[in-house]
């Protein structure tokens, strides 16, 4: 396996092509953003427990029917995967009110959803990723309304299968974006990352924060403890890598 030409660089991760035509390498970096990049440090070894954790949560995932562009971790902040052509939608699951939902609507701070909101964003940094509904999507050819269906459907068993595997970390799974794309054949598969970085989660006991929103409020010191916090309840010892 050998990184070839960059593809892509984003505020995280940088993609490469390789040998094989219908794979890329992703590479995790240790930059840490906030507002769409404005704010932005380097945290040693954070993109390694990203890939690591991603990697543990596709395998997951992969296991219990979702079809993730996931093939390997071949080093600690490295990850082989399916080519896909990704589809400009952030999707986001939502299973407690906070964030920018309770600062935008009429919703008290850590109201449970039942049923979990599904919200899809504009993935485009020049338009602050706005949000989206169906006739929106569809007006700008991002996505078919059968398409729009396959990604609220894949989100919530996505949901359903990770509030569970966060449960018996001690953990809940407050909230979390996916993105996904369709590889070769035209197939809707999960893609990117699931990590610290795209999700809320708080410690079930102490209700303490243990993702990036640490980063968003200042609390630098904290972010690094806080994956390495997840890290640990999440992979076995006999898989930890870092």
């Amino acid at each position: 396996m050998e990184k070839k030409e960059l593809i892509n660089s984003g505020k995280v991760k940088s993609v490469f092509t390789t040998e094989n035509d219908d794979e890329v390498i992703i590479e995790f970096r240790d930059d840490m953003t906030a507002g769409d990049g404005a704010r932005k440090e380097v945290m040693d070894k954070k993109g390694a427990y990203n890939a690591v954790i991603s990697a543990k949560i596709f395998k997951v995932l992969e296991q219990n029917g979702v079809e993730t562009q996931f093939i390997d971790l071949p080093e600690e902040n490295i990850m082989l995967a399916k080519k896909l052509d990704m589809i400009p939608i952030e999707v986001i699951v939502r299973n407690i009110a906070t964030g920018s939902l309770v600062r935008k609507y009429p919703i008290e701070d850590g109201t449970k959803l039942d049923p979990p909101i599904v919200q899809m964003d504009f993935k485009d940094d020049e338009y602050h990723d706005p949000m989206l509904n169906d006739s929106i999507i569809t007006a700008l050819g991002i996505a078919t309304q059968e398409e729009i269906d396959i990604l609220t459907e894949k989100a919530l068993k996505i949901n359903d299968i990770l509030t569970k595997f966060f449960k018996d970390a001690g953990i809940i799974l407050v909230d979390y974006k996916v993105e996904f794309g369709k590889d070769k054949d035209g197939k809707i598969l999960l893609g990117d990352e699931i990590s610290p970085d795209g999700c809320r989660l708080w410690d079930a006991e102490t209700l303490e924060m243990l993702d990036k929103e640490l980063f968003r409020k200042g609390k630098d010191s904290e972010v690094m403890d806080a994956y390495i916090e997840v890290y640990n309840r999440i992979i076995p010892d006999d898989e930890k890598v870092i």
